[in-house]
């Protein structure tokens, strides 16, 4: 068996999801780079600030800024956005903003914009979990990244590809139910 080390793996520095304004929707830091929530506020305005003027709704742009590589899209009123050291793999970072933005898009049924993101939170954020632990990235696939998500959040039979929409509202209210009864 091959040994590898946490050095060798392409990994990720954070997961942004920002709105049209460039306020927090959902964001995950993987490392040390930005050590105050002050820092951390700073480079997402100045990374969303610099991103504004680009047309990065059709594919995912990638730009070098502040010595890191930033991969982005945007949805509709939602900016996507994953960041990596300047040395990583820009199709590696690319595959995993699409696997993020797709996934989101699956599990939001088509309607990514802020409202709905906001509402879904618990979702988005599994979603990213699912997708990168401690910066190393897991997973890709967004309809394989979708459905670990929707069977943490659900414990229904049908799985959640295969759902309606009334399936879908009825084995959420079931879910929500059982828990307020725990």
């Amino acid at each position: 068996m091959a040994d590898f080390s946490k050095e060798s793996c392409p990994s990720v520095k954070n997961i942004l999801l920002l709105d049209s304004e460039g306020k927090r929707v959902a964001v995950k830091y993987f490392s040390d780079d930005w050590p105050t929530n002050a820092s951390k506020l700073a480079y997402e305005k100045s990374v969303f600030t610099k991103t504004l003027k680009t047309n990065a709704r059709t594919e995912a742009e990638i730009t070098l800024f502040d010595g890191y590589i930033v991969v982005y899209k945007f949805v509709h009123d939602l900016h996507f956005f994953v960041t990596a050291g300047d040395d990583e793999n820009e199709l590696i970072l690319a595959s995993v903003l699409n696997g993020f933005c797709d996934s989101v898009g699956l599990l939001l049924r088509g309607d990514v914009e802020k409202r709905t993101a906001l509402e879904n939170l618990d979702l988005i954020l599994l979603c990213i979990d699912e997708i990168i632990d401690g910066g190393i990235i897991l997973e890709t696939d967004a309809n394989s990244i979708a459905g670990k998500v929707a069977t943490n959040a659900v414990d229904g039979s049908v799985p959640f590809s295969e759902q309606t929409i009334t399936q879908a509202l009825a084995t959420a209210r079931e879910h929500f139910t059982r828990s307020l009864l725990k």
